[in-house]
């Protein structure tokens, strides 16, 4: 196991770059799904994580030795996501066909092609999507508890850290939210099935 404290220890000071590297490689898939889960779109995921590193950058020298590393950074990133719904609210919309702006003119959007196998497709994604939307569902508050304890891992004192508050809010939290959850997929989870008795 990386011992993160070390890495961003006194001998690591010296060469920011390498250190912050090195943590950044043990951190940015689970940053990343931490993201997505949040915002329930791969490319403001990629948005939210990005920021979030590129702000833990610029503040690693104020970083507190001897503290976790992935608390502070998930610290950042839930600060960053709470702005986010702040400043632009839940929902943005993108129309489809217009072209996309760049430094050299414009480009053509274009849309995945679905056209190999539909059923297939919406068979392995149904469930997901429901999981997912039932997780958007969710307050803020609870989602990020949610998506720390149950997906990623998370401590009930690492979450405390990087939420700012108490251990029995985080609990809280978490457990009303589970509830939320069950009672949004229930009708999905305990769907009565035919059975052909022949």
């Amino acid at each position: 196991m990386l011992n993160t404290q070390a890495l961003a220890g006194a001998q690591y000071r010296e060469s920011n770059i390498e250190a912050f590297e090195e943590l950044v490689r043990t951190y940015d898939q689970k940053l990343y799904r931490v993201a997505l889960r949040l915002t329930g779109n791969a490319d403001e995921a990629k948005d939210l994580a990005q920021e979030a590193l590129f702000r833990a950058y610029r503040s690693f020298d104020k970083f507190k030795i001897g503290t976790s590393f992935e608390k502070w950074l998930f610290r950042i990133a839930s600060n960053l996501y709470i702005d986010k719904l702040r400043k632009h609210g839940k929902y943005r919309f993108e129309s489809l066909d217009e072209p996309i702006a760049t430094k050299d003119g414009y480009i053509e959007k274009t849309l995945p092609d679905w056209t190999g196998n539909p059923e297939e497709i919406v068979e392995q994604n149904e469930l997901s999507e429901k999981i997912q939307a039932a997780l958007q569902s969710l307050p803020i508050n609870y989602r990020m508890a949610v998506v720390l304890y149950d997906l990623e891992g998370f401590s009930y004192e690492e979450i405390s850290g990087i939420l700012d508050c108490s251990i029995g809010t985080v609990r809280s939290r978490i457990h009303r939210g589970r509830r939320l959850l069950r009672k949004k997929l229930a009708p999905y989870v305990y769907q009565e099935t035919e059975v052909g008795v022949g």
